[in-house]
């Protein structure tokens, strides 16, 4: 039986991240280049794999001197590590609850990773596509991945927080047979 090809549907679905900034708030930001190769049925999650590569170069904050600052080689090194990627190595869940096991490389580090998340359902959209939803969440510590810069502050503590939240909504769809 031919294993079921999914497409992600880009404009409902993004890649987020937020870090604590200065110690005291939070800066949110995404990826707005990414693709995914996505297989499997969603209503068997041991079916399932995927293959997410998202361009460094794409991240936004909604400052544009930040968002260059994080694309440096002090930062991020988008000239050396264009690209961040995700493969999954399980997906387990029963209903709602989902479970991602899968290897995040940054910077050219690999470590194993589980996004915690929710499976939103399966339908056929007016067009005759059936399509699936998920959301998920992870934190990483930033450093384990080669992403150290930071900056000690006047009164104590530091610039940037080591923990990083990444954020996955997804919705995908293949057309029908």
């Amino acid at each position: 039986m031919e294993e079921t090809k999914w497409v992600v549907d880009k404009a409902h679905s993004s890649i987020e991240f937020s870090i604590r900034h200065m110690m005291i708030s939070t800066v949110r930001g995404k990826f707005t280049d990414f693709d995914a190769e996505i297989s499997g049925n969603p209503a068997d999650f041991s079916t399932m794999h995927a293959r997410f590569t998202i361009k460094v170069a794409s991240i936004s904050t909604g400052n544009s001197d930040r968002d260059n600052h994080l694309r440096s080689d002090e930062i991020m090194a988008i000239k050396e590590y264009p690209e961040i990627v995700f493969a999954t190595k399980s997906i387990k869940g029963n209903g709602e609850d989902v479970e991602i096991t899968g290897d995040l490389t940054i910077k050219g580090i690999t470590k194993q990773v589980v996004f915690k998340g929710e499976y939103g359902g399966e339908i056929k959209d007016p067009y005759g596509n059936q399509r699936f939803g998920l959301t998920a969440t992870t934190s990483i510590n930033r450093a384990d991945f080669g992403v150290k810069w930071n900056m000690v502050l006047e009164g104590g503590g530091l610039m940037l927080g080591e923990k990083a939240n990444l954020f996955l909504q997804l919705e995908a769809f293949h057309p029908p047979n």
